[in-house]
């Protein structure tokens, strides 16, 4: 192919999707890929490809023979311009498939702009190839389809939005990539400074800091989306750098933050899916999500809830479950309606997948019409027989499953059983879309691998009104004791915050913040953080916090995640452009790469 090739004269009057029957009988130029190419009897049948659709376009010796013998040598992602005439397509031949299914493209002139190489995988929606075959050629993979419409779906999404939190008076500023590092839960990128010798800074986990010092700046509405970056490790809904819709307020309550939020979400249903949500969401303290359902994340488009039965059950005859009892277990199921009748067998398998998800066992009661069948029935009375069958509500012909474990193992264990049987008898409704808020969340968790109380959020959440006259009794404790336990009252401290969750999967999480410099200073003392440790990493903000800060909070949507949910697919990395892999590479460019000792010797580092 000559190197002179131009695209002048040859410039598209039209995209590949959008020529219609209106438009036969104009002569049209078309820019793009070839798609597949069909020789049938001597006329050549090429789909042209670009990112709007695809037009079929006819080659015949008989109307160009120059033209035809250039079409012989077209293959699969050449880039070509075609000039001819819009034409119906014979009758019978139409392509209901493609919205240009009506006509075709009769070629006139064509131009080869660019040869391409026989691609590694087809570009197609449906292919068989790896995932990191995939992510070496982006660039090849980013033509398919499927990627196209996920990042149109993202891009969508995106002006939603903006346009929905404008109209809400909000402001989108942009704040620093080069950060202090303030690690506090995952680690921090950091990066190497080249005119302070042995400094660095932190590409930001989030920008929470940044937007706290807007709101006590007297920009009460702040937006923006915002890259976040984590050196995590990874799963199919991680990434080392990853995208939320970052949203800051002053001087609300969570009723005025919820809401707001709630808006978004609907605006955002509306514009991809053509779907209204009813709000308000129905809302649920942490402690009921995981009684009732296993998670802080619950799964409301089934049943399974879970009943806690140690009482009902206590004083039976059944050793497994009455040792259990005696050293402080619980005994907790779920009711499978309508599933007596499963074999054996079946029940067995059941019993497999309890233990697959951490139970040591499972006892399963068949609901029959007088009784409950099982071969531990003869065990507990009949008084504590019909009690566990009011307990759950059985009907004839229900099946009552139940394992027993530590309080603080039990619930956990049948969320993910619960999920698990689910999935297995159907029980899902894809077309649903159940969204709630889960709330009053433990403002701490223990970590017992270093014998202190962590932020189950992050230092900045507030604990509830009501809750932090036990900030000081366990404040007191400590003293006393002179270090942390897992008993301490603090423990029981609630925050002010909140997750929405769509599906069983977390969309967003906030808090209303600290703003008073004393309960802050009680929070990081009950977090272990010292007075010259918090000047050290957030003097700034408490600083700040000195001139008038107001009462504020916020949200964060992971941006990622949504697009994920909505396009229907299984990993973020198919709604990121160039996203990285499990092991947070970037295939195609190969990075993260060596650099130079030329450029190691200017920041003053050395690989070890």
């Amino acid at each position: 192919m000559s190197e002179t090739v131009s695209l002048r004269g040859k410039k598209r009057t039209h995209t590949c999707g959008e020529l219609r029957a209106k438009n036969i009988n104009d002569v049209v130029t078309l820019n793009g890929w070839v798609d597949g190419r069909r020789d049938l009897g001597g006329v050549i049948f090429i789909d042209l490809r670009d990112r709007y659709g695809k037009t079929q376009v006819v080659f015949a010796p008989q109307h160009n023979e120059s033209v035809y013998q250039i079409a012989k040598q077209l293959r699969s992602e050449d880039v070509i311009a075609v000039v001819g005439k819009v034409e119906h397509r014979p009758e019978g031949t139409d392509n209901k498939s493609l919205l240009t299914g009506e006509i075709e493209v009769l070629g006139d002139d064509l131009v080869i702009l660019n040869e391409s190489e026989t691609p590694p995988f087809p570009i197609e929606d449906v292919i068989d190839t790896s995932e990191d075959l995939r992510l070496k050629y982006r660039y090849l993979d980013l033509r398919r389809h499927q990627m196209q419409s996920n990042l149109l779906v993202r891009h969508r999404m995106a002006q939603a939005v903006r346009r929905y939190l404008d109209s809400l008076n909000f402001l989108e500023i942009e704040t620093p990539f080069l950060m202090k590092s303030t690690p506090e839960g995952a680690r921090d990128y950091l990066v190497p400074s080249r005119i302070h010798h042995g400094k660095f800074y932190a590409l930001p986990q989030s920008p929470q800091t940044y937007k706290q010092i807007l709101m006590v700046s007297g920009y009460d509405r702040y937006f923006q989306i915002v890259k976040c970056f984590r050196d995590e490790d990874l799963r199919a809904d991680r990434q080392p750098e990853f995208t939320q819709i970052d949203i800051e307020m002053s001087f609300v309550l969570e009723e005025d933050i919820y809401p707001m939020a709630e808006g978004l979400v609907k605006a955002l249903f509306k514009e991809v899916k053509g779907v209204d949500i009813e709000t308000p969401l129905p809302r649920m303290s942490y402690q009921e999500a995981i009684t009732r359902y296993g998670s802080d994340k619950p799964d409301l488009r089934f049943g399974l809830e879970i009943e806690n039965v140690t009482e009902v059950l206590s004083g039976s005859q059944f050793k497994v479950f009455e040792t259990g009892i005696q050293a402080g277990n619980l005994v907790c199921g779920i009711n499978l309606k309508g599933q007596a009748g499963l074999s054996r067998k079946q029940v067995d398998e059941l019993t497999d997948l309890a233990k697959s998800c951490g139970a040591a066992g499972l006892v399963y009661f068949k609901v029959t019409e007088n009784s409950l069948d099982s071969a531990t029935a003869k065990f507990f009375s009949p008084e504590q027989l019909k009690n566990l069958r009011a307990r759950f509500a059985a009907q004839t012909g229900d099946l009552i499953l139940l394992v027993t474990q530590p309080a603080q193992q039990i619930y956990g264990t049948l969320g993910q059983f619960r999920i698990e049987v689910a999935r297995k008898f159907g029980l899902v409704d894809q077309n649903k879309n159940s969204l709630l808020w889960v709330t009053e969340f433990p403002l701490f968790e223990w970590a017992e691998d270093e014998h202190r109380f962590a932020a189950m959020h992050h230092p900045f959440t507030s604990p509830k009104e009501d809750d932090v006259a036990i900030l000081d009794e366990g404040l007191a404790e400590h003293k006393k004791r002179k270090r942390w336990t897992s008993e301490n009252p603090v423990g029981r401290t609630r925050a002010r915050a909140y997750d929405l969750v769509w599906n069983g999967n977390e969309i967003a999480g906030g808090s209303i913040r600290i703003f008073q410099p004393g309960l802050q200073q009680k929070m990081f003392n009950c977090l272990g953080i010292s007075e010259d440790e918090a000047q050290k990493k957030f003097g700034f903000l408490l600083e700040a916090f000195k001139y008038g800060a107001p009462p504020h909070g916020g949200i964060a949507f992971g941006f990622d995640r949504l697009v994920m949910l909505f396009t229907g697919s299984k990993s973020i990395r198919d709604v990121i452009a160039f996203p990285k892999t499990a092991s947070a590479m970037s295939l195609m460019d190969e990075a993260p790469s060596e650099v130079s000792r030329e450029q190691l010797m200017e920041l003053h580092l050395k690989v070890i």
